[in-house]
C-alpha cells in the first residue's frame, strides 16, 4: 500500500522559503516553469497598465523622490534612503565580510566616520533615487576599505567583489592601482589585483578602436553578435599584463609535415589576409572598468562572483536573525552598539563552530542547536 502524506499550506511555504534561501536561481527557474503569469494577470489590465495615455509608470517614483525630504524630522542623521525598491529612513552603515561572509569590519556612517573622511563630498540629492545610492554607495566604499586596512595591517585581500552600486571608472583605478590603501614592507602600493563588480544597467562598455559586447569582449567586425575567443593572459617583460582574443572561426590543426598544431582560419569573408585569423590584444592597465583583471563573462567571472551569494546570506543574517533591520530606535548609539555587538555575535559563533569542528555552521548555528 502506497503511503499518503497530508500536505499542509505550512509545508509546502517552509519548502519554498528554504529553497528561495539556500538556491535564489533555482527558486526563480521554478517560478518560470510552473507559473505562468498571462494566466494570472488579464491582458486587460496588462493593457490598461501600458497604455500610451495617462502618466507613465516609469517615474512617478521619481517625482515622489524629490518631494520627500532629506532626512527624518525627528532626527537630522536619519538619511532618506532608496533600498531594494522602497524609500525609507534610516541609519546607513557598511559592513566588509570575507569570502566566507565572515564579517571582517563594520563602519557605521555617523557624524564621527564623516569628520574622520573629511575628502567625502555629501552632494544634494538629485532626482534619481537609483542614481544617488549608487554614487553615495561608490563615494563611501574607498574609505570604509582604508579603515579595514589601517585597523587590520595583516588583512592583505588581493580580490574584491561587490554589487553594480560600486560600478565606477574612479573606482576601479582606486582599487586596482595606485597607494589607496597605503604601502607594504616593502614599499608597495597595497591594491587589489581583481574587482569583480557587475556593470551598471544605465551604463554600458564603449571602445573607439573596435565594437564590444556587454562584457567588454572585442566581436567579429563582420557579425557584431559573435564574440571573439579569449586565448589566455601573458604578462610582457615590463610587467604589463596583455589579453589576447582571436578570432571564433580559428581552429588548432596539425600540420602533417611538421607534426605542429598551427591556427588556421575557416572564415568564409575573412576580414584580415592572415590565415591565422584576426588578433586583438587588450591592455587592462588602459581600460580597469572594462577589464578589472579578469575577462567579464568568463568561466573564471561567473565561477568567483558565486560567492556573492555567501556574502548576501551572511548580510542578510545581520538584518534579519540579528536583528539590525526594522529597528524602531532612533537613538544613534544604541543602534551603533546593536550593530558591533551582532558582529560579535557573528564571530563568537566561527569560534565555536571551529572548535567543535563543525564548520559548516560558521555562519549560523541554528542547524546545530535544532
Amino acid at each position: 500500500m502506497i503511503p499518503y502524506n497530508q500536505l499542509s499550506l505550512a509545508d509546502i511555504f517552509s519548502d519554498c522559503q528554504e529553497i528561495y534561501e539556500s538556491d535564489k536561481p533555482q527558486f526563480l527557474s521554478l517560478l518560470q516553469q510552473h507559473i505562468d503569469l498571462d494566466e494570472i494577470v488579464p491582458a486587460s489590465f496588462r493593457k490598461h497598465f501600458y497604455a500610451s495615455t495617462g502618466r507613465t509608470r516609469k517615474y512617478p517614483y521619481k517625482a515622489a523622490y524629490s518631494s520627500m525630504p532629506s532626512h527624518s524630522a525627528a532626527n537630522p542623521h536619519i538619511k532618506q534612503l532608496y533600498i531594494d525598491g522602497h524609500f525609507c529612513y534610516a541609519y546607513k552603515f557598511g559592513i566588509v565580510t570575507n569570502g566566507l561572509g565572515i564579517v571582517r569590519h563594520i563602519d557605521f556612517y555617523n557624524r564621527e566616520f564623516f569628520e574622520k573622511h573629511p575628502e567625502i563630498i555629501l552632494k544634494k540629492k538629485s532626482d534619481s533615487p537609483d542614481e544617488d545610492k549608487s554614487v553615495h554607495d561608490a563615494r563611501l566604499l574607498i574609505p570604509t576599505l582604508q579603515d579595514l586596512f589601517a585597523a587590520h595591517p595583516l588583512i592583505n585581500p588581493n580580490t574584491f567583489l561587490g554589487d553594480a552600486a560600486f560600478d565606477s571608472a574612479k573606482l576601479y583605478k582606486e582599487l586596482l592601482s595606485g597607494d589607496t590603501f597605503g604601502r607594504d614592507a616593502d614599499g608597495n602600493g597595497l591594491r587589489f589585483q581583481k574587482a569583480y563588480i557587475p556593470l551598471n544597467s544605465r551604463s554600458g562598455l564603449e571602445n573607439n578602436d573596435y565594437s564590444v559586447n556587454e562584457n567588454g569582449i572585442p566581436c567579429c567586425p563582420n557579425d557584431l553578435s559573435l564574440p571573439m575567443k579569449h586565448e589566455g593572459i601573458s604578462k610582457r617583460k615590463n610587467g604589463i599584463v596583455r589579453y589576447k582574443f582571436i578570432c571564433p572561426k580559428v581552429k588548432w590543426e596539425k600540420n602533417p609535415s611538421t607534426g605542429k598544431y598551427h591556427r588556421v582560419c575557416h572564415c568564409d569573408s575573412p576580414c584580415t589576409s592572415s590565415p591565422c585569423g584576426r588578433m586583438v590584444y587588450l591592455y587592462p592597465e588602459k581600460d580597469l572598468r572594462t577589464y578589472p583583471g579578469t575577462v567579464r563573462g568568463s568561466e573564471e567571472w561567473n565561477d568567483t562572483y558565486k560567492i556573492r551569494t555567501t556574502v548576501e546570506r551572511s548580510i542578510n543574517h545581520f538584518k534579519d536573525s540579528f536583528g539590525i533591520a526594522a529597528r524602531k530606535t532612533q537613538n544613534e548609539k544604541t543602534l551603533h552598539a546593536d550593530l558591533i555587538l551582532a558582529g560579535i555575535t557573528q564571530l563568537i559563533g566561527v569560534i565555536l563552530a571551529d572548535k567543535i569542528k563543525q564548520h559548516q555552521y560558521i555562519r549560523s548555528l541554528k542547524p546545530l542547536i535544532a
